[in-house]
């Protein structure tokens, strides 16, 4: 059930593809060359960031609810799958992890993650695929926490004992 501009209230919290959980603090309305726009002003506490958007643009842009907790459910099981890496070459295994990332999709998201997860016995991980896993790891850890409720520590656990299980079972 996709959300229609009007059903984003003030203190929802929403998903912005390219940013990951924000809050809606307010609706307001603004005048951009002669034309009132009605926007949802949408804060991402962790970035220190307000984003503005057009109410008639937000579902083009890919705002979105919280995902349900089937989906999160979904999202922890592709975690525990095996990692699938592609024998492409690292930048453009980057550029796709990238895309996943800001897709705003809570399983592609899963899917980096799982992807990029290191266990302890395993060989370093270059710079970027650290930066990307954390990109990744941090945008799943905000959803679940929200979605359940928690704090994102307890959600970082949550998920971090789902990937060290997998590792165990290796």
């Amino acid at each position: 059930m996709s959300k229609k501009k009007n059903d984003f209230s003030p203190n929802d919290f929403v998903v912005y593809p390219a940013h990951g959980v924000g809050k809606i603090v307010s609706i307001e309305k603004q005048e951009v060359a002669g034309f009132e726009l009605e926007l949802f002003v949408i804060s991402f506490e962790k970035d220190k960031m307000t984003l503005r958007v057009p109410t008639t643009k937000a579902t083009d842009a890919g705002l979105r609810a919280l995902s349900s907790p089937d989906v999160v459910a979904h999202a922890m099981k592709t975690l525990k799958g095996k990692a699938k890496v592609k024998k492409a070459m690292w930048s453009r295994r980057a550029q796709e992890y990238e895309q996943k990332i800001n897709s705003g999709d809570l399983i592609a998201i899963a899917e980096v993650v799982r992807d990029l997860h290191r266990a302890d016995d395993q060989r370093e991980q270059s710079y970027s695929e650290r930066q990307l896993y954390e990109a990744a790891f941090e945008r799943l850890t905000r959803e679940i926490a929200a979605v359940a409720g928690n704090d994102e520590t307890a959600a970082a656990e949550e998920i971090g004992s789902v990937l060290s299980s997998r590792a165990a079972a290796a």
